[in-house]
């Protein structure tokens, strides 16, 4: 018999290039548009198109130290705010050493880097600020959520490239499984549009200068984009005696390895493939119980056709497809929190967003990749695909509570 592991999810929170909340992302996403946009800081690169969040400078958190974070950390903590907000936790309310902190983030403060060393090669060492390593190291997002909220419980940052949010939820799970907490605050952060990052993927030919549009015919590429992601997991114990708001559960985790290249999935997606396989186990349903898959789909040829023989084996029912990418770009290290938060947007309001860009699906995708506009229906299980250079893999299944 299976254990029961399942968490409850009482909290949401989303920083993107679609807005500084929640609501604006969900609007953005669920009517099909698309936030890409010429980036002057890029206009001298190969590639020119980004999803930059707007305004980050608005998002700075009342944290002593907080002029000297990097633009990821303050999209974390403003994820994290309103998070909390929306799942009724005061922090001066709790006990801090029953509370974890998990973040996902992949690059680390880029936009820290890239000031650090402007100054450095134009004016020497001496003008490198003090406060460069804690802007720029990527567990600083966590210790900067950590410090602003008083915890004392169990506080990581996991770095798996673009399944890293994903990863944050499943590390998060265990430690509430295990009994080690009884909240996790779990924010999938990343900032990495600079020039450098964004040359090394255009490097890799993985960027597109025209549009994220995952499983279509055309698609050349995804579009570099920020943003943060921020989710509360409670034991369902621990959400029951506060009589807490319940948006979702997350009733199962799969993770694997490729162990086949730096960059490129398996050819035949045999271990993402295992991971999504693990994932509906543990959760104890069916791959006919799913009832809507979101996506990891970055628009890349390769990455998409994978992914689709994948669910096109597991899931011969052909439950609707969608890809938040197409809307909101690739988030990297974040990616698998926002579009985690999504999917229990999209179960609670019964609908299934359409994949922003999708205009001509790829006959060769033996998917059903839901297009132009949303499409309804009651769900009830849904599955969140999660993967990343390295060969990274990482699948949560939700459901409605």
């Amino acid at each position: 018999m299976t254990r029961d592991t399942s968490v409850v999810v009482t909290g949401l929170g989303l920083v993107t290039a679609a807005g500084p909340d929640t609501d604006s992302t969900w609007a953005a996403v669920r009517d099909g548009r698309a936030t890409a946009r010429p980036d002057p800081e890029l206009r001298d690169l190969q590639v020119s198109l980004s999803c930059r969040v707007a305004a980050v400078d608005g998002l700075r958190p009342r944290l002593s130290g907080a002029a000297h974070l990097d633009p990821g950390a303050r999209m974390g903590l403003a994820a994290v705010a309103q998070a909390l907000d929306t799942a009724k936790l005061d922090p001066t309310a709790w006990d801090p050493a029953r509370v974890a902190v998990v973040t996902g983030c992949s690059v680390g403060g880029a936009h820290t880097q890239q000031a650090a060393e402007a100054r450095f090669a134009t004016d020497g060492p001496e003008s490198v600020s003090p406060y460069f390593l804690t802007g720029y190291l990527p567990n600083m997002v966590c210790a900067a959520i950590a410090q602003h909220l008083g915890v004392t419980g169990p506080t990581l940052n996991v770095a798996t490239a673009c399944a890293s949010g994903a990863t944050a939820l499943g590390t998060a799970r265990d430690l509430l499984a295990s009994g080690h907490c009884d909240i996790a605050v779990v924010c999938g952060v990343e900032a990495a549009v600079t020039p450098l990052l964004v040359t090394g993927f255009a490097q890799l030919r993985a960027l597109s200068d025209q549009c994220s549009r995952p499983f279509d015919a055309a698609r050349d590429g995804f579009v570099i984009a920020e943003g943060s992601g921020a989710l509360i997991l409670e034991r369902p114990e621990y959400a029951a005696a506060r009589s807490a708001p319940r948006a979702a559960r997350l009733i199962g985790y799969g993770a694997s390895s490729d162990a086949h290249h730096l960059v490129a999935p398996h050819p035949e997606g045999r271990h993402a493939e295992r991971a999504l396989r693990a994932a509906l186990a543990e959760a104890g349903v069916s791959p006919g119980d799913v009832d809507h898959v979101n996506a990891h789909g970055t628009s890349t040829p390769r990455g998409d056709a994978v992914e689709a023989a994948v669910l096109a084996r597991v899931f011969p029912h052909r439950p609707p497809v969608t890809s938040a990418k197409g809307a909101l770009g690739h988030t990297l290290g974040a990616a698998g929190a926002i579009e985690a938060a999504l999917t229990v947007l999209a179960l609670r309001a019964d609908l299934v967003p359409p994949t922003a860009g999708l205009t001509d699906p790829d006959p060769a995708l033996d998917i059903d990749a839901v297009a132009g506009t949303a499409r309804p229906l009651a769900s009830t299980v849904a599955v969140s695909n999660s993967f990343g250079f390295g060969g990274h893999n990482a699948v949560v299944v939700l459901a409605r509570d």
